[in-house]
């Protein structure tokens, strides 16, 4: 059940201003018995509702007197005074973050050997993201079959907002498709990708011919690889990360020769 508590008001400043509502103006010492707040502690409630502009006070009479704003009226007050803390502390949140970002990034990366895997949609979309997300240098997209990632909808949307966000980091993005693969495409697919991209510096899309799977290098040391659904190959079953130097730089190297002889993408 909702309550003025929710909005930030205290026990007794909630009771004290439902009170006023129902007693209209009234004095302190009338006031502390219809809303059961003690009498030692009625004038700092008082105080502090007047603080939030939820009551105005008459200190011509004597003994002074106090009435509720409309609900309405303090309803819309309670409401703004939230949104402007969460506003202080999601920008106060944001300067940790950004003091911790700087702090962790500091320490030189460790290339062990690591692999981990994901299967099923969200959670093969969720690891893909959060790869894409960590490059810091250049990122490969090589895509020989169709893949959720080129494609429409939530993923395809996701994938071109962290190309983006990776281009703004000063990544180099190299985008390598099979003619087959550009042909598959929705003509809208094309247009996001090229409309919003295809001007950057950093980022190329060339074709190949003979083109099979799809993965993702990243900075020359992790690969995601794509695993298809046997059953619908235009879907994606699993995702495996792998981050291994040495396996990543015979991938750049078998790389590098199809994408001299590849064809840039002209639309």
């Amino acid at each position: 059940m909702a309550s003025l508590r929710d909005l930030g008001l205290s026990e007794y400043e909630a009771r004290a201003y439902r009170a006023l509502l129902r007693t209209g103006a009234t004095t302190a010492k009338e006031l502390s018995r219809a809303s059961d707040v003690p009498m030692g502690r009625i004038y700092d409630v008082l105080n502090s509702l007047e603080q939030y502009h939820l009551i105005r006070s008459q200190a011509a009479s004597r003994p002074k007197k106090y009435v509720a704003v409309e609900p309405d009226t303090a309803l819309d007050r309670l409401l703004e005074s939230k949104r402007q803390e969460l506003d202080e502390k999601a920008q106060q949140y944001q300067e940790v973050v950004d003091e911790l970002t700087t702090e962790l990034d500091a320490a030189e990366p460790v290339h062990d050997q690591f692999w981990t895997a994901a299967v099923g949609d969200d959670e093969t979309v969720d690891l893909l993201i959060e790869r894409l997300s960590a490059a810091d240098e250049s990122l490969v997209m090589v895509a020989g079959t169709p893949s959720p990632q080129f494609d429409l909808g939530a993923v395809g949307d996701l994938v071109v907002e962290e190309i983006e966000a990776a281009l703004e980091r000063g990544v180099e993005v190299s985008v390598l498709m099979s003619p087959d693969m550009v042909d598959s495409l929705p003509e809208s697919v094309g247009r996001r990708y090229m409309d919003q991209l295809s001007d950057h510096p950093q980022f190329h899309v060339r074709t190949a011919e003979n083109l099979t799977g799809v993965f993702n290098l990243i900075d020359d040391v992790e690969v995601c690889i794509e695993v298809p659904n046997p059953l619908d190959p235009g879907q994606a079953f699993a995702m495996i990360d792998l981050k291994d130097p040495d396996f990543a730089a015979d991938l750049r190297e078998t790389f590098e020769p199809r994408w001299e002889r590849a064809v840039p993408l002209a639309l």
